[in-house]
């Protein structure tokens, strides 16, 4: 299998919130064409296939996740 190249050495990370789409776009630099790779669970893997590795993340629901995740919080005992 090729080596796959994950966030090697970023210089940064730009982001970008569709507050209407409620979806979240992390990119290794400024955001490029690539190939879209749905790993599941509303997470997207942004490919550049020339040069092996992963130019960004695509996040959806971002709002709807961060909420549900703070209600368990709340819910849950403090001693867990």
């Amino acid at each position: 299998m090729d080596t796959l190249k994950i966030l090697e050495n970023p210089e940064r990370i730009t982001w970008n919130y569709d507050e209407e789409a409620d979806v979240l776009y992390l990119s290794v630099g400024d955001p490029i064409p690539a190939l879209g790779v749905d790993i599941g669970e509303g997470v997207i893997l942004r490919y550049n296939e020339s040069r092996k590795e992963v130019v960004g993340v695509t996040i959806l629901g971002v709002r709807q996740r961060l909420l549900q995740g703070l209600s368990e919080d709340v819910e849950r005992p403090a001693d867990q």
